[in-house]
């Protein structure tokens, strides 16, 4: 695996493990909602695994098709460098996209078993960058919803800030439901 995509899936790797204890931690809080209409820790989690599912899908697919990946350029950059900064603010809050969240069920399944799912899928993330086409390191190869189309390395950005933005809203979580 390319240096830079190892390290990048080392920072996802502490982050999800820190994200999961956190939720585990709340023992049976990690299934309250802290509010109507708002998610639970045990529902971020799952939120975060179906992403990871749903990218690891959409990078196969690509791969698949690497003649058609337009090289990254400055725009690619910038807009990444964006996403970084947004999804690291403290105040800003983000829609999930509908169709990320038509594939979420409503009620989350036990951590454990969710744990054990998210590891399938990391392994899956890994073998896929263990395999990845050093030729396609600076193609545009995953199309985020708002900043647009990213190289591998970005998507993995993108994924290790994800999660240390969940872990926020558990932290957040955590608060509220304690009360």
């Amino acid at each position: 695996m390319n240096y830079r995509l190892s390290t990048r899936l080392e920072q996802l790797e502490r982050a999800t493990e820190r994200l999961l204890q956190s939720a585990e931690a709340l023992g049976e809080r990690a299934y309250q909602s802290p509010g109507s209409g708002k998610w639970s820790a045990a529902q971020v989690v799952q939120h975060l695994l179906v992403s990871e599912t749903g990218i690891n899908q959409y990078l196969e697919k690509k791969i698949q098709e690497a003649e058609g990946l337009q090289h990254a350029g400055l725009g690619h950059f910038l807009r990444s460098r964006l996403l970084r900064v947004l999804l690291r603010a403290p105040f800003l809050r983000f829609q999930t996209p509908a169709y990320l969240t038509a594939k979420t069920p409503i009620t989350a399944p036990p951590l454990p078993e969710l744990r054990q799912q998210w590891a399938s899928v990391r392994r899956r993330l890994e073998q896929i960058l263990n395999e990845y086409p050093e030729q396609l390191m600076r193609r545009a190869i995953f199309k985020h919803p708002r900043s647009g189309m990213l190289t591998i390395a970005q998507t993995l950005d993108f994924m290790v800030d994800h999660v240390l933005h969940h872990q926020k809203q558990i932290e957040r979580i955590e608060k509220m439901v304690k009360l």
